[in-house]
């Protein structure tokens, strides 16, 4: 059975990096106005069309480091951590380190990720260097269509 659009769900747990610099409402528009574009991208293992709600989750480095050691084996942080029942982790820091480093405004940089853990949940992997560019591709596509529509 497929589910209408799910609710999104946005909660940050760290106090890392300042509320007011993460900007969620902008982050929100982002993905709302990405959600049809990543439906279009949807795989053969897409989980979408079963999901309520997906929840978006900002964490600290160390949650998201002690999350990819329980779950993948790495203790290392890592960008995002997508669950297959709606889950999306984010490390705030990581995305705040990243976005200066690009060049970038951190609420783009969350974005980008929000995005990226939801073609997770669309069917797309990138365990496979093959995989990775052409899922990266079709990330960086959909980001840019998302934004270019709320400029």
């Amino acid at each position: 059975m497929v589910l209408p659009n799910p609710v999104f769900i946005w909660s940050n747990r760290q106090r890392v990096v300042s509320s007011a610099s993460l900007s969620l409402p902008s982050v929100r528009a982002v993905v709302v106005a990405a959600w049809p574009l990543i439906r279009e991208a949807e795989r053969g293992e897409s989980v979408l069309g079963q999901l309520g709600e997906i929840g978006f989750v900002l964490v600290s480095d160390a949650r998201i480091a002690a999350l990819h050691e329980e779950f993948m084996n790495d203790p290392s942080p890592t960008d995002v951590i997508t669950f297959p029942y709606g889950e999306i982790v984010i490390s705030a820091e990581t995305a705040q380190r990243e976005a200066q480093q690009r060049g970038l405004s951190l609420p783009e940089e969350i974005a980008r990720y929000a995005v990226h853990g939801l073609l997770h949940l669309a069917g797309w992997s990138d365990a496979a260097p093959r995989n990775s560019a052409a899922m990266r591709a079709i990330q960086e596509k959909i980001l840019r269509r998302a934004l270019r529509g709320l400029c």
